[in-house]
């Protein structure tokens, strides 16, 4: 059975950092899967934050470009969210996701993931 567990998440200061981990267990890598984040505040849609492909190829979101770093290990089996100069708006649950697909162009949408950790709490003060 697949298991994603993040951890990582706090509370944090306007202009701070954290760093999310999401380890997978039960799973067998291959060349095709794609790993992301994704995040949901109270009272909104669950929004793609960035993933990456088997490869190390990435993709984040606009809203996080320049201050969020999606990578991977080299056994593939965790993955990890480096967040810098967080905003208040930044707070929300954050969630790992695996798909056993590549990261199409539409990575973003979470229909595509088959697989959910159960998040782990981001707050940011201002």
């Amino acid at each position: 059975q697949v298991h994603l567990v993040e951890s990582g998440g706090g509370s944090v200061q306007s202009g701070g950092s954290l760093r999310l981990s999401c380890t997978v267990t039960g799973y067998t890598a291959s060349s095709d899967e794609c790993m992301a984040w994704f995040r949901q505040a109270p009272g909104t849609d669950r929004e793609g934050v960035a993933a990456i492909d088997h490869d190390g190829s990435t993709r984040h979101a606009d809203a996080v470009k320049g201050r969020f770093t999606i990578s991977q290990d080299n056994d593939k089996t965790t993955a990890y969210l480096e967040m810098n100069s967080l905003k208040p708006e930044d707070t929300a649950m954050y969630y790992c996701a695996l798909s056993p697909k590549v990261c199409y162009y539409n990575w973003y949408n979470s229909r595509l993931y088959k697989y959910w950790g159960r998040g782990t709490q981001v707050t940011v003060s201002s």
